[in-house]
């Protein structure tokens, strides 16, 4: 969609390029009157040494592949009545970024804003004030209306983080077992820790779809294979004090959903898995 913004009834169409803005120089160049030529009133500008010293100056300070040489070889020609020069043919010869020139019938010469105030300053300096009301005008709205989007997307973020955490809270943190559970003896140890983080032993989970690759820790997330790993190292001091596996898996039990809601509560935690 054209992008434009209307000066004393006078349309200034600007371009984007990189994240700068570029002004129409043709269209400025048309507060002059319909007598004068935009490529013309932009050809006459732009060749004189005030000119061309200041956007040579500015593409030295925002362009590192510059052609300075070149630079300099048109500021000794300037003035001299043989002497011509177009937006495009200084693109050419010094690899200039400050212009931008779009040939065919509804193409025109652009320039940085910067490059173009300096233009309306040296056609049209009374334009020029309003072209940069109208310009800081358009920035304020485009500003606005970036504020309100992050506003919006932020508010948005905060809902779905709060599904999310809900949806964890409800299915990722283990509940207590029930008597008949516990009363289970697993001739798999490593069943105990199954069924107390997962609720389930590694055979039930396999037959709810057979066609799911891996096994159960394979599909596991982050918080439960971190209190997965917690819970090895509980279990071993656990066997150590003698306690059955039928005792010792409602303390593992009681160990994830201890550390499963505090790892989901836990913002440390959130930015490790960013």
């Amino acid at each position: 969609m054209k992008k434009e913004i209307e000066v004393n009834g006078l349309k200034v169409e600007l371009k984007n390029r990189n994240g700068n803005e570029y002004l129409s120089l043709t269209d400025i160049a048309k507060s002059q009157g319909e007598n004068s030529r935009p490529a013309d009133v932009i050809k006459n500008w732009i060749r004189t040494r005030i000119t061309i010293e200041f956007i040579g100056t500015w593409e030295q300070l925002n362009n590192p592949n510059f052609k300075v040489v070149e630079f300099d070889h048109f500021k000794m020609n300037a003035g001299l009545p043989t002497f011509g020069l177009s937006p495009g043919l200084w693109k050419e010869k010094t690899n200039a970024i400050g212009f931008v020139v779009i040939q065919g019938r509804y193409g025109g010469t652009y320039a940085h804003k910067d490059i173009a105030f300096e233009f309306c300053s040296a056609i049209n300096p009374i334009f020029k004030l309003y072209l940069i009301k109208e310009f800081q005008r358009l920035k304020n709205i485009e500003a606005n209306q970036k504020n309100l989007q992050w506003s919006v997307q932020r508010a948005i973020s905060k809902i779905n983080y709060q599904i999310h955490t809900d949806a964890i809270k409800e299915n990722l943190i283990p509940s207590s077992l029930t008597k008949e559970q516990a009363s289970l003896i697993y001739a798999n140890e490593a069943d105990l820790f199954n069924v107390a983080l997962f609720g389930v032993t590694a055979q039930h989970w396999k037959n709810q779809d057979p066609t799911t690759e891996g096994n159960i820790r394979d599909h596991a997330t982050l918080e439960q294979l971190v209190v997965l790993s917690n819970m090895e190292s509980i279990n071993a001091l656990l066997i150590q004090q003698g306690l059955p596996s039928h005792e010792r898996i409602i303390q593992l039990n009681r160990v994830a959903i201890t550390q499963m809601k505090s790892l989901v509560e836990s913002k440390q935690f959130k930015l490790l898995g960013k």
